[in-house]
């Protein structure tokens, strides 16, 4: 048997393995996936069976649903080498308009939820036009709005607490709607949990074919039957969670807003023109300008899609604590860029994912949800999430140093694994009665 047969057995099980979750998955992505899993089951047998109870999984959804709103236009704007520090201010200024709208002058929810999302948009082409155009860093124009808009937000409520109507509350505070059937279960939870699954093996087909019609390395067939039923398994099964809770209640119509948007923005990051050059940007802006990417117009519209996404988190919220006040936001900008981190993304720009901080901020969540449920106090929280981020950050950094690939840089690596197979370097084969062919050609004897 040759070393090249020998190689390729070796780590077939391993690269099989490894094209369970997609060619480019990497150790990274099973550490942020596995931490999450061991978060869940340490706190799932620390509290006695809470942390999966169906209520508790709706109160983590409805709690973190902003702030993973959030983190979806933040890994944008960090792949874009930028950092935004006024998205807490943002959704607070876009809070208290929407409030006022309904409450004092009287306007319909829908007029107020459209004047909501103008307002995000221009703050967004605000900021925008500073750092793409007059070339201001973003740090300072996002720390710029975080003051502006912080004071506008306590101007126009006069520092006090403005309420919204009972039937704006269903955006923050709402669930999927009971159907008239003699069931025990959510019907339009588990429609979403089959929607998911369906989803799931349509993407695995596409992939498959996608890599035979351009001849790319394909991982078995049963590593993709695996796969799908795995990852079923894991939906039907949260679905069942949420559609069994309490009377009344299901899966929030937050939560549903949320992975609306998160399919919305995996495609644009993924599949779009616009999505491949702000990778291009944030990853060598010189190359990509040089490439005729238009990176002063991609800043521009990435910080402002930023600030739409705020305004939509601000709304939510409101509707959520039923009021807007003049603390809103405070702190969302850190427990979004803390998602991001966690998710995967480099300091430097260039690399992240939608999903990736999605899972970073469920990490945080569920640790926060977690050390809330064994009686932690606030403290103890800040401390752990503080050291969480070092960690990740810290973890990335120090690859880096050692001189090897960024971990985080490998979740964007799309790696030819036939390329892993050690190829046998020919031997040099001596004639016969002299030692000439040992040496090469152009260097001196003896």
């Amino acid at each position: 048997m040759t070393d090249t047969t020998q190689t390729a057995k070796s780590k077939g099980g391993l690269s099989d393995l490894r094209k369970m979750f997609g060619s480019g998955s990497t150790g990274r992505q099973f550490g942020i996936l596995g931490s999450l899993i061991i978060i869940i089951i340490v706190f799932q047998i620390w509290t006695g069976g809470t942390t999966l109870s169906p209520q508790n999984l709706i109160n983590v959804v409805s709690q973190q649903s902003y702030i993973l709103i959030l983190a979806i236009g933040m890994v944008m704007v960090i792949i874009m080498g930028h950092i935004d520090l006024s998205v807490g201010s943002v959704a607070a200024f876009v809070g208290i308009i929407v409030a006022k709208s309904m409450s004092e002058w009287n306007m319909p929810w829908p007029l107020a939820i459209g004047i909501g999302l103008i307002v995000g948009a221009l703050v967004g082409a605000w900021q925008g036009f500073w750092v793409a155009y007059v070339g201001v860093p973003a740090f300072i124009v996002t720390l710029a709005g975080m003051l502006i808009f912080r004071g506008g937000n306590q101007w126009i409520g006069q520092s006090t607490t403005i309420p919204v109507p009972p039937e704006y509350g269903f955006i923050g505070a709402g669930y999927l709607p009971e159907l008239p059937l003699p069931l025990e279960f959510n019907v339009l939870t588990m429609v979403l949990g089959l929607i998911g699954v369906a989803w799931i093996i349509y993407n695995e087909v596409r992939l498959r074919r996608q890599q035979r019609k351009i001849d790319s390395d394909t991982a078995p067939v049963w590593v993709s039957v695996v796969k799908v039923v795995i990852l079923s398994a894991v939906i039907l099964w949260a679905a069942w969670l949420f559609a069994t809770g309490r009377p009344g209640t299901s899966f929030p119509i937050s939560g549903v807003i949320l992975l609306v948007l998160v399919v919305i923005y995996s495609f644009v990051t993924n599949r779009t023109v616009f999505g491949r050059h702000i990778y291009a940007v944030g990853g060598n802006r010189l190359a990509a300008s040089l490439s005729g990417v238009k990176d002063r117009r991609i800043d521009f519209f990435v910080m402002m899609n930023m600030s739409v996404l705020a305004a939509v988190a601000g709304m939510i919220y409101i509707g959520r604590a039923t009021a807007s006040g003049p603390q809103d936001g405070n702190g969302w900008e850190l427990d979004a860029i803390a998602a991001v981190f966690i998710g995967g993304a480099a300091v430097s720009g260039g690399i992240g994912t939608v999903i990736g901080s999605i899972i970073g901020g469920l990490v945080m969540a569920f640790l926060n949800n977690g050390l809330q449920l064994i009686g932690a106090g606030a403290d103890a929280i800040q401390i752990t999430k503080g050291l969480v981020l070092l960690l990740a950050v810290a973890v990335d950094v120090m690859s880096k140093r050692r001189g090897g690939p960024s971990i985080s840089g490998l979740l964007m690596r799309r790696r030819d694994r036939s390329a892993e197979i050690a190829i046998p370097v020919p031997a040099v084969i001596p004639t016969s009665g002299t030692n000439e062919s040992s040496q090469p050609a152009d260097l001196p004897k003896g």
